[in-house]
């Protein structure tokens, strides 16, 4: 008898329609020009400062360049923090699970040696012990019958 395995049932697609795949299209042309528009207003912004208030804006750029300088300083201490976190993650695997895993290779290789020596010095001899007897046993209800057979009642 064959089985016949079941097939896979695939989900019906609801078709698209072209107004459903230019929705996407239009959010990112929307997206990219409000985006440009923006930056020509910061351009324009910029431009209008800098012929009005030159004093100012250099203030102003003098302000962003300690910002950028202490942003530098966070992000360098961060990097080191990440630099050690890194460091000691390399460690523990080196020296921690390294270890356990060659002591677990070490124990799958004995247990595989013990199971090798208990099927060839135990069961092998075992089963053979028990197949023996069981021919001896046949033989003995061939040439002498059934011995729960023969007891009266």
């Amino acid at each position: 008898m064959s089985e016949e395995l079941p097939v896979p049932v695939q989900p019906q697609q609801e078709p698209t329609s072209p107004q459903q795949e230019l929705i996407p299209t239009v959010y990112a042309v929307v997206g990219i020009v409000v985006v440009i528009i923006l930056a020509l207003i910061m351009i324009v912004g910029i431009l209008y400062l800098a012929a009005t208030y030159p004093a100012e804006l250099e203030a102003l750029r003098d302000v962003f360049i300690i910002a950028l300088a202490l942003e530098s300083c966070v992000f360098g201490v961060v990097l080191m923090l990440m630099l050690i976190m890194l460091i000691r993650l390399v460690n523990t695997v080196e020296f921690e699970i390294k270890p356990i895993l060659e002591q677990t290779n070490e124990t799958i290789g004995t247990v595989r040696g013990t199971s090798i020596f208990i099927s060839k010095g135990v069961i092998r001899p075992v089963v053979k012990a028990t197949s023996y007897v069981a021919g001896v046993r046949k033989g003995a209800q061939a040439l002498f019958g059934n011995p729960r057979k023969n007891l009266p009642d």
